[in-house]
């Protein structure tokens, strides 16, 4: 017996708002970050410096510092 008209709506609106959820979903989990980079020459995080260096705070995990070429540094709260 085929599927009703009816069953195969149901079936399509379901599945409609499943991917939309997903969608929703993967977007917000999607960090952007801006497109510069901070003259940055080391970075501490929770007071220990550690070998490598993010560019800005966007890359930055939260409570590191990133020291600046200028002598200047960037809280990355």
């Amino acid at each position: 017996m085929a599927p009703s008209a009816g069953s195969r709506l149901q079936f399509l609106t379901i599945l409609i708002y499943g991917i939309l959820l997903v969608g929703i979903n993967i977007v917000s989990s999607v960090k952007a970050c801006p497109l510069y980079c901070l003259d940055v020459v080391s970075m501490t995080c929770n007071g220990t410096e550690v070998n490598f260096t993010s560019c800005n705070c966007c890359l930055a995990p939260k409570g590191c510092t990133l020291h600046l070429a200028d002598g200047g540094s960037v809280y990355c709260g």
